[in-house]
């Protein structure tokens, strides 16, 4: 059981890159993370290293593409923990490189839509009762500059789209939301050395955790329903 002034965050796919990048960040703020993946022993293992460097964590398997999986990670972690406080929506995929709308891959599209948007939807869905029993949340939902709106352009068709509508779902939830201590962000993270980025980036995923630990850990005055890139709002 955590102490009652431990805020709890979930991460999703926070087995490698960019979520465990914000699950180390957000420990060494002093909240307790869970770790969630579908591979639970890879998410173990990044646990076994925050718990050596003396960080509160633990690992919950966690796949969002299965309804009954989001429900039993969010009520174990309620129950084991006794509260959450932080969501940060990491899980996604990117497998449409060079894919055009023309020409659309309808499985690869589908595929991509379960896990970007309706993942995420998922687990806002599951976290959001716990977070108003205190009164208190933060939502980051993880974006690209891919999906906005103003700078929309073609190839990576179901990234592009998958992102853009969490985007909006995003700025659905923040408004649905205003009152109840819950704040909803999107954040574009950049380009990172993760396996997204192909190796055309030397940037780290410790440098893209800076913004989604940022809105993680806003005061209760801080922004909510927008999209943020290096703690600045970018055009949707």
């Amino acid at each position: 059981m955590a102490d009652d002034d431990i805020k709890v965050a979930v991460v999703t796919g926070a087995n490698r890159g960019l979520g465990a990048a914000i699950a180390r960040k957000l420990a060494e703020q002093g909240l307790h993370v869970v770790l969630a993946g579908r591979n639970e022993y890879s998410v173990e293992r990044v646990v076994s290293e925050l718990l050596k460097d003396g960080l509160a964590a633990s690992s919950h398997q966690l796949d969002v593409n299965d309804p009954a999986s989001v429900a039993r990670a969010f009520a174990d972690t309620a129950k084991q923990h006794g509260r959450l406080d932080v969501l940060v929506n990491n899980a996604g995929i990117a497998i449409d490189r060079g894919q055009l709308a023309a020409s659309p891959d309808f499985e690869r599209i589908r595929s991509a839509l379960d896990t970007n948007l309706l993942g995420a939807w998922r687990c806002c869905a599951a976290a959001i009762p716990e977070m108003k029993k205190n009164d208190y949340g933060r939502i980051v939902n993880i974006t690209s500059h891919l999906a906005s709106l103003a700078t929309m352009g073609d190839t990576n068709v179901s990234y592009r789209v998958s992102k853009a509508a969490l985007n909006a779902l995003t700025r659905v939830l923040a408004a649905e939301l205003a009152g109840t201590g819950i704040l909803v962000n999107a954040c574009s993270p950049g380009r990172m050395n993760t396996r997204m980025a192909y190796g055309e980036t030397d940037r780290t995923p410790e440098e893209g955790a800076e913004t989604p630990v940022w809105l993680a850990t806003l005061p209760p005055d801080g922004p909510t329903g927008g999209l943020f890139a290096n703690r600045k709002p970018i055009d949707w």
